[in-house]
């Protein structure tokens, strides 16, 4: 029997209660919302449970939403693949803008330690009790983290290009 997205959400609703929300189907992938302090307790029941088998954790990746309410600004995402029947979930957990916190999942998936250094690294995101949080791809000397989109796309005072050749103008020919 193969392992279908509505077992999947009653299993998880009837284990997890409130503590799951907003199940639904996106670009075939079951994606929902997991509240940030049972995170722990959420994935390891998924990886645990013998019959949902979620044995490998695809990525773990930040956003950023700074014109969302304050609960709800920054992200963290979990993709998780169950090998055994090939089907694969997204997890999302909001955090609040002024302590965006997360538990670390690398007790539970050793790879998660690159992403959520790397997600550290770009949003900012701190991953309670990771062995060794630290910037992994930008200088250690940044203040700043650089996906936040609070920064512009580009600097406005460039006088080397010329917006016609990228589309941007605002001439009326």
């Amino acid at each position: 029997m193969a392992l279908e997205n509505q077992f999947i959400q009653n299993t998880l609703t009837s284990e997890f209660e409130s503590a799951v929300s907003n199940f639904a189907q996106i670009h075939d992938i079951l994606t929902f919302e997991a509240n940030a302090d049972s995170v722990i307790q959420l994935i390891t029941f998924l990886k645990e449970d013998q019959s949902l088998r979620f044995n490998f954790l695809t990525d773990v990746c930040g956003m950023h939403f700074p014109d969302a309410e304050p609960s709800r600004q920054f992200a963290v995402v979990y993709h998780m693949h169950n090998w055994f029947d090939n089907v694969r979930i997204r997890i999302k957990c909001y955090l609040h803008a002024d302590k965006p916190e997360i538990d670390s999942i690398t007790g539970l998936f050793v790879g998660a330690n690159w992403q959520e250094r790397e997600t550290y690294d770009f949003y900012g995101i701190i991953f309670k009790g990771h062995p060794q949080l630290k910037r992994i791809l930008n200088m250690d000397e940044m203040v700043s983290f650089p996906m936040r989109k609070e920064f512009p796309l580009e600097d406005g005072g460039r006088t080397d290009k010329d917006d016609r050749f990228f589309g941007r103008t605002t001439d009326n020919c």
